[in-house]
């Protein structure tokens, strides 16, 4: 895109875009593909988010390891956070993770000492991988978009694996499931903490790009918009989650020109799928990313 498009607000869109999808990959593997409903994605994104400005601002940091860094991070509040939720099911699960996201939320809000309150953390720098700059707009596409293809290729190895098949079953049933030899508490679990680093990373390059973390942008709001950009795609389906993501980010921006319509014509298309197509844009459709589990 970078050698076609020159400008820089084309560019920014194409990012966030990018970041949507890391997201919406993360959410798939436990909500798509496990079956576990979860509203508290926002809470990792944003962990990983401040544990990258943190250790970039406070004891500088590179960018690389912060990525790693806020993996572990989320991954490990995944770990146990889900060690005593994922026995939970259906309503409850989603009342569990909703209560997680907003602790989190406020916890960022309130932990004035580490995380500057609602004040937030300004000076974050830019991405860097080995002293060479990444921080103009086509470096940071080409960040994003290897990062991209790295989470299109872990969620697609994962979920085409015998790994992938055990969860699809858990989804599908998971009483027969275990009658069947399943762990699905265990499998839930790591599923959960796979799906929390994946976050993470997605936050830690958002702080990098930013260059600012604030608690506002890690709200139930951001939890439910990464639901519906997931639910848009279709759950269950890798090129759903790509598809789901990039055009529901772009499509605001496309819009823009019919100022306050813009939103409504937003809501318009999701409701419209959901009607028409229910099991989202690319649902039951696959180029290869999503091997179907008979």
């Amino acid at each position: 895109m970078p050698a076609v498009v020159r400008s820089p607000y084309v560019l920014h869109v194409a990012v966030l875009a990018g970041i949507y999808v890391i997201l919406t990959l993360s959410l798939n593997l436990v909500t798509g593909f496990c079956g576990q409903f979860s509203l508290g994605h926002a809470g990792f994104y944003g962990i990983g988010a401040y544990t990258a400005a943190i250790l970039a601002v406070n004891w500088g940091s590179p960018f690389v390891l912060n990525l790693v860094a806020a993996a572990a991070a989320a991954g490990a509040a995944g770990f146990l956070i889900g060690l005593p939720t994922l026995r939970l099911g259906g309503i409850y699960l989603a009342m569990a993770t909703l209560g997680f996201g907003e602790i989190i939320h406020l916890i960022l809000l309130n932990w004035l000492g580490v995380t500057r309150g609602p004040l937030g953390i300004p000076a974050i720098p830019g991405p860097a991988v080995f002293g060479v700059d990444l921080g103009t707009p086509a470096r940071q596409y080409y960040v994003v978009l290897a990062l991209v293809v790295i989470a299109t290729v872990v969620v697609s190895r994962l979920v085409n694996s015998g790994f992938g098949e055990a969860i699809q079953a858990i989804r599908e049933d998971e009483v027969a499931a275990e009658a069947l030899g399943v762990p699905a508490t265990r499998l839930k679990v790591v599923t959960f903490t796979l799906s929390a680093a994946l976050a993470g990373v997605a936050g830690a390059f958002f702080a990098h790009y930013a260059t600012f973390v604030s608690p506002g942008s890690f709200t139930l709001i951001e939890s439910i918009l990464v639901l519906s950009l997931l639910v848009f795609g279709g759950m269950g389906s890798v090129e759903g989650s790509i598809a789901g993501a990039v055009v529901l980010t772009v499509a605001p921006e496309v819009f823009r020109f019919l100022a306050e319509y813009r939103m409504v014509i937003y809501g318009a298309i999701l409701l419209g799928l959901i009607l028409f197509r229910p099991q989202g844009l690319l649902g039951g459709f696959s180029l290869g990313l999503t091997r179907r589990v008979a």
